[in-house]
């Protein structure tokens, strides 16, 4: 299985749905002290994990088109890819995590889950894949040093 939808627009799909939950039924939102703040903080460290992550890619010299998994040159497995091996896919769950406070839209749980089962399913396991193939035991090595989110 290749992967066919780029992870950013199901991030973006995911925060669409979430934010038509809050506007179809705001009787269900809710409201708390600091909800902006930590919202901010908490997206704001999913955008940080992000950056660092695609800095390291490039730094690598190797490919962030998450389409093309097979096209990356080296595997990367220092900075924050010590602690997850997917820490781009972990940024964009901590945005959508701090766009739901921010919404105060607790049906956003749905949202959430369903973006980390289908960017597993659909992105991480088909680049599981291809990188097994293309790095062979220093992939499968690395694979049981590091979990794939966190």
């Amino acid at each position: 299985m290749k992967p066919v939808i780029p992870p950013p627009l199901i991030g973006l799909i995911a925060a669409m749905f979430t934010w038509a939950f809050a506007i179809v039924l705001p009787g269900l939102t809710v409201s708390f002290p600091a909800q902006k703040l930590i919202a901010i903080i908490v997206g704001g460290i999913g955008l940080s994990i992000d950056v660092i992550s695609v800095v390291a890619f490039f730094k690598a010299k190797t490919t962030i088109n998450p389409l093309t998994p097979n096209k990356t040159q080296e595997l990367v497995v220092s900075g924050l890819y010590r602690f997850s091996r997917n820490p781009m896919y972990l940024g964009m769950l901590l945005m959508l995590i701090g766009w739901t406070i921010w919404l105060g839209a607790p049906l956003g749980a749905i949202m959430i889950f369903q973006f980390v089962v289908i960017i597993t399913l659909l992105q991480i396991k088909p680049e599981e894949t291809a990188l097994e193939a293309k790095f062979g035991a220093a992939y499968l090595e690395y694979k049981t040093r590091v979990r794939r989110w966190i």
